[in-house]
């Protein structure tokens, strides 16, 4: 019997699951490894922090999956992963050894190198990630927000740094909030009609926009760049996401940022026995079919790359972005569709 060992329980991975439930693979044994019972998805992280989704909305739980799925679930993290000898090891110090093994960890934020570019970030900032433990310490910002008005500062310009930003503006009203962008534009990634709309709504939000970065985080300030100091109450760590600590180190070929770097099939150039999908976007039944093709010996198929992808940013007040390729539109009932498709993909996932 082989041992297919799940690292995460990722946007892909609830797909997997929810596949595993409905067709289930003969002659494999399957551990997931994922540290919170209920995954909190990321696309209603914006109508949580305003309000318009209690936490019960936005979370997939897994015992439902997992049950149907015959899947045996550890609720550890990984710290070590060793190629050579496939085997995995824990937080608590046990080993696993896999035949085939499939990382979709969801976004991570590295607190240990973050620490070292930002000194004082583990001690004074909120993390955005991971979510649910964002999610959990959230509701004591707006307990805090009740006694004075708050000095909030987003760190990180992508587009969870601007969405929060936005969230936390409606949220609360009486604060200022600041994002710091760093080292580039807001939004710098999007296309020019995109990055129009998120100044608008920056603007329209009172955001206060700063292209620099954080170089430091205090008790009550934050250090940039330029040497200026911001006064800031709740600095939320927000940057792009990053790579596992983990995989350094592990014997994979990883590419500049530190993923594993994949082949067409999202195999590991250097170990075909891995898979791993660190893209939301590449979610879904290819992957599922080719984690099945590789546990069954079968050559597995490249999808065909999709050339353009929908893009969905929440701007608060219920209204969101929409962008293909260059064309962009804006307003509520964009809202309306993200919520819709943020709603419904929670759905299909809780039911198992």
């Amino acid at each position: 019997m082989k041992h297919l060992i799940m690292i995460g329980a990722g946007h892909t991975h609830l797909h997997l699951l929810a596949s595993l439930s409905a067709q289930r693979l003969a002659g494999v044994q399957i551990t997931l490894i994922a540290a919170h019972p209920y995954p909190f998805y990321s696309g209603m992280l914006p109508g949580f922090v305003t309000g318009q989704h209690p936490l019960l909305d936005c979370v997939i739980p897994l015992a439902p999956l997992l049950k149907n799925a015959a899947v045996s679930w550890l609720q550890r993290s990984a710290s070590r992963l060793n190629a050579a000898t496939r085997t995995v090891t824990l937080d608590d110090g046990s080993t696993l050894h896999y035949d085939v093994l499939s990382i979709n960890t969801g976004a991570v934020l590295d607190r240990p190198k973050i620490e070292t570019i930002m000194p004082g970030a583990r001690e004074h900032a909120l993390f955005v990630l991971p979510l649910e433990v964002f999610a959990a310490l959230w509701p004591k910002v707006g307990d805090l927000a009740l006694q004075k008005p708050l000095r909030v500062a987003l760190v990180g310009g992508g587009a969870t740094g601007f969405e929060l930003a936005c969230a936390v503006a409606q949220r609360l009203p009486d604060a200022s909030v600041t994002l710091l962008s760093g080292d580039a534009p807001v939004a710098a990634n999007y296309p020019p009609a995109v990055q129009a709309m998120v100044r608008q709504a920056l603007k329209a939000g009172r955001i206060t926009v700063i292209q620099e970065r954080c170089v430091g985080v205090a008790a009550g300030e934050l250090t940039l760049a330029s040497g200026a100091r911001l006064a800031c109450d709740v600095p939320i760590i927000a940057i792009g996401a990053q790579a596992p600590g983990w995989l350094q180190g592990c014997g994979l070929a990883l590419n500049d940022q530190g993923f594993v770097t994949v082949d067409a099939f999202q195999r590991s150039t250097s170990h075909p026995e891995v898979l791993a999908v660190d893209d939301p976007a590449r979610v879904g039944p290819p992957f599922t079919k080719n984690l099945r093709a590789v546990l069954a010996s079968v050559a597995p198929r490249a999808a065909k790359p999709q050339q353009e992808t929908l893009h969905l940013l929440s701007c608060g007040n219920q209204r969101a972005i929409a962008s293909w390729g260059s064309w962009a539109v804006q307003g509520q009932w964009v809202g309306w569709i993200k919520d819709w498709i943020d709603r419904r993909f929670v759905k299909q996932h809780s039911q198992g």
